[in-house]
């Protein structure tokens, strides 16, 4: 989710955004939406859930982007229009919304551990104007290694793809060995800050003879996700994803929380924050609900036979 450019038919709203100044909405709410296009669907599904139509009683503001340094420029630009709730998906998209503004309320979606990037002073009181939705994908780098290697039996080394510009990268790949040492396994870090870069990192992967993949969570990932899965397949890598969509896309497996739910979730606490709830005060929302998918064309491309017992634990199984 590329990530940041919206679909065809969306892209003139979001490069001029919806006329709806206040002279035509008087007082209706306005919502900034900086976020990843196939997610605005949801949140708007979330809303009317809860009264709200676009357009009717609350006006949204749809920004587009295409690269991550473009995003401090749109997250201004929502400011600049006055926006009543900024809605901001991913970690870059939080963390670039909580510079342009200390005072309008942000509520962000799929933000990876929001305490140690400095988003919110704590999950169960966030402090400032920042509240809203985290990914817990620091605990589950353990789980995603441990699935894998029963998927996939015989794993020794074990290939890791970071994105060295993501904030926490570093902190993940530090987990990442650290469950490797208790599975036993030895892990070769890589790295690909761009999509261009891709082709050459998959070409040093190719050298290091590993036996698996792992990429970490990233929004560029996401964006790259068929391509990504199709380098792993043309390597006759098994691959692990943290979004269920890489598997969708052609990986071999996933095991993360929903990417698209948290979407429909944001619209509750826009609507408590319109209804005059203090950010600082709505504690941070954790995933309850894993998914594994398994995509098994993958495997059997692969070469592989999943085990049935790992089959059966599927939530979703990829013919």
């Amino acid at each position: 989710m590329n990530r940041r450019a919206f679909v065809t038919g969306l892209g003139a709203v979001l490069v001029a955004p919806r006329a709806i100044g206040a002279e035509q909405i008087g007082k209706m709410p306005k919502v900034g939406f900086l976020g990843n296009a196939p997610f605005s669907q949801t949140f708007e599904q979330g809303l009317r859930a809860l009264g709200y139509v676009d357009g009717n009683n609350i006006a949204i503001e749809y920004m587009s982007w295409e690269l991550d340094e473009q995003l401090p420029l749109r997250a201004a630009e929502l400011v600049r229009h006055k926006v009543d709730v900024l809605v901001a998906g991913t970690t870059y998209g939080a963390l670039a919304a909580k510079n342009a503004t200390t005072t309008i309320p942000i509520v962000m979606v799929n933000v990876t551990d929001p305490v140690a990037t400095g988003l919110v002073a704590s999950l169960a009181r966030p402090g400032g104007n920042v509240t809203g939705l985290s990914r817990v994908t620091l605990d589950l780098i353990g789980k995603n290694l441990e699935l894998l290697t029963q998927a996939v039996p015989g794993v020794v080394r074990l290939a890791v793809l970071a994105n060295p510009t993501h904030p926490l990268h570093g902190t993940l790949l530090k987990s990442a060995t650290h469950a490797a040492e208790s599975l036993r396994l030895e892990l070769k870090p890589v790295e690909a800050g761009a999509p261009k870069e891709l082709d050459a990192v998959f070409a040093v992967i190719a050298r290091a003879r590993v036996n698996a993949l792992l990429v970490l969570a990233d929004g560029m990932f996401f964006d790259q996700r068929k391509r990504i899965a199709d380098l792993a397949l043309s390597n006759r890598l098994p691959s692990m994803f943290a979004n269920s969509e890489h598997a969708e896309a052609g990986g071999l497996m996933s095991y993360a929380p929903s990417s698209v739910e948290p979407y429909r979730r944001a619209a509750y606490y826009v609507d408590r924050i319109l209804k005059g709830a203090k950010p600082g005060d709505l504690p941070v929302e954790q995933p309850t609900k894993f998914e594994l998918v398994i995509n098994v064309k993958t495997a059997k491309a692969l070469g592989l036979t999943i085990p049935p017992s790992l089959l059966l634990r599927a939530d979703q199984v990829i013919e």
